[in-house]
């Protein structure tokens, strides 16, 4: 006779032998559950929900602003009175402005460079409004001198020329 796995406990084969043998039930009213969803039963679960969005944001990179001196802030202005300029005068410059987007999630932001047509020069609000649309209620996308790294194009270009 077997015994028990442990020394002391009864032999399983005497304590089941009522059921031991009997065929495995089947139920009339549901379905056998296939191994793919028997498979999920046991597949690992997020615990933390978020925390994977959250590790991943953790790590995700950011540019800090670079801070311009006095002279290249002096620099921007100029070249935003000479696009201000040009647009009196009827003309529409297409300009390449690279300017720092801040990270709505974290401090930094990073650096983009687009190429559009500038609308207007605000010398109030020290910002430049570009022709492209925002889709916020028909706006378009303005961007404060603060945010501006460098602005290149026919109208600044021929004022670097003249600079030099």
């Amino acid at each position: 006779m077997t015994k028990g796995i442990r020394e002391g406990e009864p032999d399983a084969r005497k304590v089941y032998a009522d059921i031991i043998d009997l065929p495995h039930h089947r139920s009339s009213k549901h379905p056998p559950m296939s191994l793919y969803d028997r498979a999920a039963q046991f597949a690992p679960f997020a615990a933390l929900s978020g925390y994977e969005e959250m590790v991943h944001e953790e790590t995700r990179l950011v540019d800090r602003r670079i801070e311009l001196t006095d002279e290249e802030i002096e620099i921007n202005s100029r070249k935003l009175s000479r696009i201000a300029e040009a647009i009196r005068s009827g003309e529409k410059p297409v300009l390449s402005v690279t300017y720092f987007v801040p990270d709505p999630m974290k401090a930094g932001g990073a650096y983009e460079t687009i190429r559009k047509p500038i609308r207007k020069v605000d010398p109030v609000h020290q910002s430049i409004e570009l022709e492209e649309p925002t889709g916020y209620a028909g706006s378009w996308l303005t961007i404060p001198l603060r945010d501006i790294l460098e602005i290149h194009g026919d109208p600044v270009d021929r004022m670097e020329e003249d600079l030099c």
